[in-house]
């Protein structure tokens, strides 16, 4: 019986689509703008997927007496592509530099300034704005080390011994362990030590840097700014802490700003309160009678804008500093210098403000 099954087809290059191939990737070659838009070229053309390349490895595959043929002609095609896309390599390459140097040229007769103007820190201004306001209306500025103790930053400030705040967590606490030393997570040691040295009556904003154990992100830093308040003297009520935190929003934010406290819980402070103001950037600026817009970025459609804790000094701390709660009253407040400037001055992220570049001094240091 005889096998009728034909023989498998003999493998075979086609010298029309070989040509085919070389003259397009001559043609891709010449039309290529820059040195880009080569590599892809180079791809297309002589890489692995390429009709240049699967010819090339078929030739193998070849009777014998075609492969001397077929390698001749696959191979001088690609040899005459491979140099095309080395000469033009050459010549976008060249072409390229030439612009951008030209783009970058310096002309170094041109006069410069040798003594370009710097501008300072916009936290700067921003704390020497906020000192002026103080001092305009009686204040004294008072200021301490950052480095405290523990009973200044905490105990005589009624923090109880299990308050979070006391926690690695959030307190940096300097070497040796169980100094009682740590680097201060507020200004109000800063009032305990001026009640201390000058007694009642007393009126004072302590501005200085602070440190918690949080990660930079654009809304936190591990070291920033405060200013805290304090007054102390006879009759002193919620109504003077109101009035003085209005006049510092007008003085720092310009207009009448609307403001409202809402209850909260601070050791040092009793009764203790939030102070919001109405947002400056929306429409709820017009009044409690216009609704925010709900696409505000600065007060994120609530319509109010938190301000910092505020109260009336809670008597334990009057007695840790050695003054009479029964004859004196006094109020407190705390305010984030960086937060009032991302509001103030539309600072969208913390980091720009530490990093350091000269530029943002520039843009917002400079303040008539």
């Amino acid at each position: 019986m005889s096998d009728t099954s034909s023989a498998p087809e003999a493998p075979s290059i086609d010298e029309a689509a070989i040509t085919a191939a070389i003259d397009a990737a001559l043609a891709a070659i010449a039309a290529a703008p820059d040195t880009a838009a080569l590599k892809q070229v180079r791809i297309e053309h002589v890489g692995d997927a390429s009709v240049l390349t699967s010819a090339n490895r078929a030739i193998k595959d070849l009777p014998k007496d075609q492969k001397a043929a077929a390698g001749k002609l696959v191979g001088q095609g690609k040899g005459r592509v491979q140099k095309a896309l080395a000469a033009r390599q050459g010549e976008l390459a060249a072409a390229e530099e030439e612009a951008a140097l030209a783009a970058e040229t310096v002309d170094v007769t041109l006069p410069t300034d040798l003594r370009p103007r710097g501008a300072s820190h916009p936290l700067t201004v921003l704390q020497d704005r906020i000192n002026d306001f103080f001092v305009g209306i009686g204040w004294e500025i008072a200021e301490g080390p950052e480095i405290e103790s523990q009973w200044l930053n905490f105990d005589a400030l009624n923090a109880d011994p299990e308050h979070p705040s006391r926690s690695l967590q959030d307190t940096l606490y300097v070497a040796p362990e169980g100094s009682g030393m740590l680097l201060r997570t507020q200004t109000s040691p800063v009032q305990i030590r001026s009640m201390l040295e000058r007694g009642a009556p007393l009126y004072v904003a302590c501005p200085g840097t602070v440190y918690r154990a949080d990660e930079i992100d654009a809304t936190h830093s591990p070291m920033f700014t405060q200013v805290e308040g304090l007054a102390i003297d006879k009759g002193l009520t919620m109504a003077n802490l109101v009035g003085t935190l209005d006049a510092f929003a007008a003085h720092i934010f310009g207009g009448a700003p609307i403001t409202r406290l809402r209850p909260n819980h601070f050791p040092f402070t009793e009764p203790s309160a939030e102070m919001d103001f109405r947002c400056f950037s929306c429409g709820a600026r017009e009044g409690l009678d216009h609704d925010a817009d709900p696409n505000c970025r600065v007060c994120g459609g609530t319509g109010w804008i938190e301000m910092g804790g505020c109260g009336m000094v809670h008597p334990n701390v009057l007695r840790a500093a050695g003054v009479d709660p029964e004859e004196y009253q006094g109020f407190a407040f705390g305010l984030g210098i960086e937060r009032i400037l991302m509001l103030r001055n539309g600072v969208s992220d913390m980091r720009d403000i530490v990093e350091g570049d000269v530029r943002f001094s520039q843009h917002y240091g400079t303040e008539i």
